[in-house]
């Protein structure tokens, strides 16, 4: 009589390039910073426009250095 043996390691999630990661967080923050500030009062333009250069600073800042190295 022949087994197979069962698998004793978890699943592994899939792995996401880190340009996706980092365009995630930008987004995150982005609209983040949109509706913050227009929960202060700013106008709606003034708010895309600061919320766009942001999120773009964003996605380079944790695109460069968010990958670190976790050992």
């Amino acid at each position: 009589m022949c087994r197979i043996a069962g698998v004793s390691s978890t699943p592994r999630p899939p792995s996401v390039d880190h340009g996706v990661v980092s365009l995630l967080w930008a987004l995150f923050f982005g609209v983040f910073i949109y509706f913050g500030l227009l929960a202060i009062g700013a106008s709606g333009a003034f708010s895309f426009v600061l919320a766009l250069i942001s999120a773009a600073a964003i996605w380079l800042f944790v695109r460069l250095r968010g990958e670190g190295d976790s050992g």
